[in-house]
C-alpha cells in the first residue's frame, strides 16, 4: 500500500496526485507535471505519490464498444463528434511527446491495475508502473485488466512476475485502491489529474507546465520560509541577547 495521504516533511514536499490509467488527459498531466518538475529548484525533495481513481468503476473487464461509440454514448454526440474530440486530445498529446492509438484501445476496468500500482509501489517502482499502464493503455492496445497482461507489464518494469500475480490473485491492494478513492470523495475529486501539493493545495487538471512550476514553487516557499539574510554590515551592533544587554564601559 502506498503511503497515507499526509501533508510533507519539514524538508521535502509532498504531492500527491489522482489519476485513472484510462484518462487520455492524466497521461498528458504526468508529461507537464515532469517538465514543471523538471524546472525546480527543489526537485530532489519532491516526494510523488500516486492515488488510484476510477472513471467508470462499473466497468466490465472489458468493454464490447470502441472508444468512439463508447464516447458518442456517454456524452450523447454522434460518431463523428467523438472522432473529433479523440482528435483533439490526439494532437494535444502529441505536443508533450506522447502517442495515442485510439483506434486500437481496449476498455475495460482499471481496478486491478490500480492494485498492481500499489505493488509497485512497495518496490519502489509506482511511477515506472503508472507510466507503463498509460502507454499500454493509450498507446499499445493492451487490456489492462487482463491479469496475463498485467503480469508481463509487471515484469517489464523490473517486478518479480509470480509475486505480482499472487497480489492480483489475492486482492492484498484491494482496499489501498478503494482508500485512494474515498479519500478523493472525501476531498471533493470530482475529476482527473488532480494534484495535491504539500497536502493543503489543490490544482485541478493537466495544467500547463509553467502553471505547476509556479504552484510548485509557491506552496515550497509558502511551506519552507527562507532563512534570515543578514544585510548591511560584517559585524552585530550593540543589543539585547537572551534576556542580557551588554552595556560598554565608559571611556
Amino acid at each position: 500500500m502506498t503511503q497515507p495521504f499526509t501533508p510533507s516533511a519539514p524538508d521535502r514536499l509532498r504531492v500527491d496526485i489522482w489519476s485513472d490509467v484510462a484518462c487520455p488527459w492524466c497521461y498528458i498531466g504526468k508529461r507537464r507535471f515532469e517538465q514543471a518538475l523538471a524546472g525546480f529548484d527543489h526537485r530532489d525533495k519532491v516526494e510523488v505519490v500516486w492515488h488510484a481513481f476510477e472513471l467508470d468503476p462499473g466497468a466490465p473487464a472489458e468493454h464490447p464498444l470502441s472508444m468512439r461509440d463508447a464516447l458518442a454514448q456517454k456524452y450523447g454526440r454522434t460518431p463523428s463528434d467523438a472522432e473529433g474530440m479523440m482528435d483533439h486530445v490526439t494532437r494535444t498529446a502529441a505536443g508533450e511527446g506522447l502517442e495515442y492509438h485510439f483506434g486500437r484501445a481496449r476498455l475495460g476496468s482499471t481496478f486491478q491495475a490500480h492494485q498492481l500500482i500499489h505493488h509497485a509501489a512497495q518496490h519502489g517502482k509506482q511511477d515506472a508502473m503508472k507510466e507503463r499502464l498509460l502507454r499500454a493503455y493509450m498507446s499499445d492496445g493492451e487490456l489492462v485488466s487482463d491479469l496475463d497482461t498485467l503480469v508481463r507489464l509487471a515484469q517489464e518494469v523490473g517486478l518479480d512476475g509470480s509475486e505480482a500475480r499472487a497480489a492480483l490473485l489475492d486482492g492484498r491492494h484491494a482496499h489501498a485502491v478503494r482508500q485512494d478513492e474515498a479519500q478523493a470523495q472525501a476531498l471533493g475529486i470530482s475529476g482527473v489529474p488532480f494534484f495535491v501539493l504539500g497536502g493543503k493545495y489543490g490544482v485541478s487538471g493537466a495544467q500547463d507546465p509553467q502553471t505547476l512550476l509556479g504552484a510548485l514553487n509557491q506552496v515550497w516557499q509558502e511551506t519552507h520560509p527562507a532563512p534570515l539574510q543578514m544585510l548591511g554590515t560584517e559585524t552585530p551592533g550593540e543589543g539585547c541577547d537572551d534576556g542580557q544587554c551588554a552595556v560598554p564601559e565608559r571611556a
